[in-house]
């Protein structure tokens, strides 16, 4: 059985944007348009919103305007999540994030990735590899997080830091790349 682009997409494997994929990625950005005018609604409107787009949105989890995303339903969000102003989660393969966690402003979460031979990148093809992000993990305002990467449980970020790499449970790391630190 050939798999479509999305199934592609979704199991990790190279794959190109379709029209299938076209029209979920439209729908995102119709779906952003009325998020991100709900900056002044009430924190329950904005929840209710995560709700109709997200795969998991936890109880009392917030995400304030504006945010972007790929497609949405690749994102889970744990209990009492909070991420702050501008933050971009390319989720074309799952990123959970875990319950408490606490994100700053402009935090970028990739879970798009390319291949890095040349010849490949250029016939448009793409791929994803997840991004899980434990319970109670702070990350500081700015940073990156690169495909593929695990933060455990109780990590810290910080501000600005570029993270390629996992991160044990209770680590803090700091800088590009960010490597641990003494707390």
């Amino acid at each position: 059985m050939t798999k479509t682009e999305k199934q592609k997409m979704l199991a990790g494997e190279l794959y190109r944007t379709d029209e299938e994929l076209g029209a979920e990625q439209a729908a995102a950005k119709t779906w952003m348009v009325r998020y991100n005018a709900a900056l002044a609604a009430p924190v329950s409107e904005r929840h209710a919103l995560l709700s109709e787009r997200l795969g998991r949105v936890g109880k009392d989890a917030v995400i304030r305007p504006p945010f972007h995303c790929d497609y949405g339903y690749n994102i889970h969000l744990g209990d009492g999540v909070f991420l702050n102003f501008n933050c971009v989660i390319l989720d074309v393969v799952e990123v959970t994030i875990g319950d408490r966690t606490q994100i700053g402003p402009a935090v970028q979460i990739y879970a798009a990735d390319h291949p890095r031979d040349a010849e490949t990148r250029k016939t448009g093809l793409e791929f994803g590899r997840p991004v899980r992000i434990g319970s109670d993990v702070w990350i500081g305002g700015g940073a990156i997080i690169l495909p593929g990467v695990t933060i455990g449980d109780g990590a810290v970020i910080g501000a600005g830091s570029v993270v390629t790499r996992d991160v044990g449970p209770g680590v803090t790391v700091a800088g590009n790349p960010a490597r641990p630190r003494q707390t």
